[in-house]
């Protein structure tokens, strides 16, 4: 997605860069497979005790036993597939079990609102997790206009209803390794972000 107005003078809370950056690291990693390069990145992350560093070193555990070929064939039965994968990341199947429902239309309103455009050469629905998630870390940077009551109605709208259930969807799929953690971390920022904005409404 691409912003077409940031918003010049906000200082970017510590707290909201480190958002940003996990946010942004969920996102890519459900676009797209990782990389050679990514892949070895990932092998090296470090975690604390806490219940999201636990499950950064499960994953970088992971990264480090297997490959890319290996990685990209997890991806595509989980997420492409011959027809369909294993499972459809987007809100509008989750909300109503169709694609290209309601959500998305929704979803496109609030978008425009916001100033928001899908960036040219991705054409999968904006509804996709991994859109959505890096809407919510162009918010958290200030990369686009919106204060902390704007991105708590916008997470509530299009993420809360549906984002656990997927990460948990992730987390038991029969073809997940790699992604197994990757769905613990999801769904530990989704079950955080949401305790934040309830305690700050």
């Amino acid at each position: 997605m691409t912003a077409s107005q940031p918003h010049a003078g906000r200082a970017i809370d510590p707290l909201d860069i480190a958002r940003c950056e996990q946010y942004r690291f969920i996102a890519r990693m459900l676009a797209a497979p990782p990389d050679a390069d990514l892949l070895r990145q990932v092998a090296q992350l470090q975690g604390d005790d806490s219940a999201m560093g636990q499950g950064f070193r499960a994953l970088a555990r992971v990264a480090s036993q297997t490959s890319p070929e290996k990685v990209g064939r997890e991806y595509f039965e989980l997420f492409v597939g011959v027809g369909r994968g294993e499972l459809l990341p987007y809100a509008s199947f989750y909300l109503t079990g169709f694609l290209n429902e309601r959500p998305l239309a929704d979803l496109r309103s609030d978008l425009a609102r916001l100033g928001v455009a899908r960036a040219e050469g991705r054409h999968e629905p904006e509804d996709h997790i991994a859109l959505l998630f890096e809407v919510m870390a162009d918010m958290a940077a200030g990369e686009i206009d919106a204060d902390a009551p704007a991105q708590a109605a916008f997470f509530a709208r299009h993420i809360a209803p549906w984002a656990a259930q997927f990460f948990d969807d992730l987390a038991i799929a029969p073809s997940a390794n790699f992604y197994r953690p990757l769905a613990e971390i999801g769904r530990l920022l989704t079950d955080i972000e949401s305790r934040a904005f309830s305690l700050a409404a």
